[in-house]
């Protein structure tokens, strides 16, 4: 069995021409690697990228396993509008791991990376190559990921933007990269 962690961008774009089919594609074709259910996918449940991937591990017939940063983390942390989405993939998950934090913050998010690496073969990550902003994000954890000499998959395809955030000029080549 192989075991995916996923780190990404919870701000995916939302508009007429969304991010998220051309992600939950580029992670179908990833996991597609795989045969029918041998994927392990870890996922913090946030909603954007860590959900595609949920989902996508599911649809593929892999075993979903939740870590959430923090005992609050959904009354805090889950909107109402992801609220159902978020059930769903808790309850799909085979198994849930919840850190030792009261409270969703920047050092929880940090231990459930750190948790997501310690069990990922390989770290996947929806992320547009920026820098971060600090402890716990997306650019961290795969900083993170490398020095800790975890593979790192960065999926971005084409069509993939951040609310609030311009595309980068030449963004359309494809930008799918990997150190493994």
């Amino acid at each position: 069995m192989a075991t995916l962690a996923v780190t990404g961008h919870s701000n995916l774009a939302e508009s007429a021409e969304s991010s998220a089919p051309v992600i939950r594609k580029a992670l179908l074709t990833l996991l597609d690697r795989y045969p029918a259910s041998e994927p392990i996918g870890v996922s913090c449940l946030a909603e954007g990228s860590d959900a595609l991937f949920a989902d996508a591990v599911l649809h593929v017939g892999g075993k979903l396993v939740a870590v959430l940063p923090s005992r609050d983390y959904r009354q805090r942390m889950i909107s109402p509008r992801y609220a159902k989405e978020f059930d769903r993939l808790h309850q799909a998950a085979a198994e849930v791991q919840t850190m030792p934090y009261e409270r969703a913050a920047r050092p929880a998010y940090a231990a459930a990376n750190r948790e997501l690496l310690r069990r990922a073969e390989l770290l996947v990550a929806v992320w547009d190559g920026r820098p971060g902003a600090g402890q716990g994000g997306t650019a961290d954890a795969v900083a993170t990921a490398r020095t800790s000499g975890v593979p790192v998959h960065v999926v971005w395809p084409v069509g993939a933007a951040r609310q609030g955030r311009q595309r980068e000029p030449g963004s359309k080549k494809r930008r799918t990269r990997s150190n493994f």
